[in-house]
């Protein structure tokens, strides 16, 4: 297991140093869409971290947003290179790196890199959740009304629809809403208690992996299923579980 944990942080920082570098330099657009952009730091990145981690682990298999690469051995390492490339590419200092690693679907380890803020969150199954080494905890708050509470809105029509319900009943009842644009770095903060829930109605596994084994291991509560209309995607609520954070969800 800490060989893992190893290979995860190390891979994150290598990836990590260049975001920081090439932040607010002129970047490659490979796509831009509606609501979202590829650039080619992407690529570049989730190469540098896919080759450093099958060096260590060739028979390994590596799952990402561009599919799967690798051997057909039973452990899988979940990766988001950059989390928040519109973040990135307006020049906003909000986005992360993220890599766990499982084994037939049990997570295993996981770490979350803002190079910006010089911030790695780390975790092992059965082990602390930690950032910079320190161990974390989820928020105590237990009244809504002094809960802040961020949402991630996805990126079609039909899913932005689906959320504004959700956001409209909690934008009422808690403090503040809160839509920072890195699912990672939003479910790592529900984590250290500076949220106190992360709610996204469809995310890809790569971007939370790593952030649902460190909020269960920082005390919190993550409900994750599938999405039932979105092949490979997800529901997800991460919360600190003390306060009503379900009512926030229901119709």
């Amino acid at each position: 297991m800490p060989e893992f944990l190893t290979t995860a942080v190390d891979a994150a920082l290598l990836a990590g140093r260049i975001l920081r570098e090439n932040f607010q330099q002129p970047l490659e657009v490979d796509a831009i869409h509606a609501h979202d952009i590829k650039l080619e730091i992407d690529r570049r990145t989730q190469k540098v971290i896919e080759d450093h981690i099958l060096a260590r682990h060739p028979d390994h298999a590596i799952l990402g947003e561009e599919g799967i690469r690798g051997g057909t051995g039973d452990c899988e390492w979940i990766i988001d290179p950059l989390d928040g490339t519109v973040n990135y590419f307006y020049g906003l200092p909000h986005f992360a790196t993220t890599i766990a690693v499982r084994r037939n679907e049990e997570l295993l380890a996981g770490v979350i890199h803002d190079p910006m803020r010089d911030e790695t969150w780390t975790v092992e199954v059965g082990g602390q959740a930690l950032l910079n080494g320190h161990p974390i905890r989820v928020s105590t708050r237990t009244d809504l009304q002094e809960c802040i509470v961020s949402m991630g809105v996805s990126k079609t029509i039909e899913t932005i629809d689906s959320t504004l319900p959700v956001f409209n009943r909690s934008i009422r009842r808690v403090k503040k809403m809160r839509m920072l644009g890195s699912a990672a770095l939003d479910i790592a903060y529900v984590a250290t208690g500076r949220l106190d829930a992360y709610i996204e109605g469809t995310i890809g596994l790569w971007d939370i992996a790593a952030g649902v084994l460190l909020v269960r291991a920082a005390g919190g509560v993550v409900d994750l299923e599938p999405h039932p209309g979105a092949t490979g995607k997800f529901r997800i609520s991460a919360t600190s579980g003390h306060a009503d954070f379900a009512s926030l969800l229901q119709a």
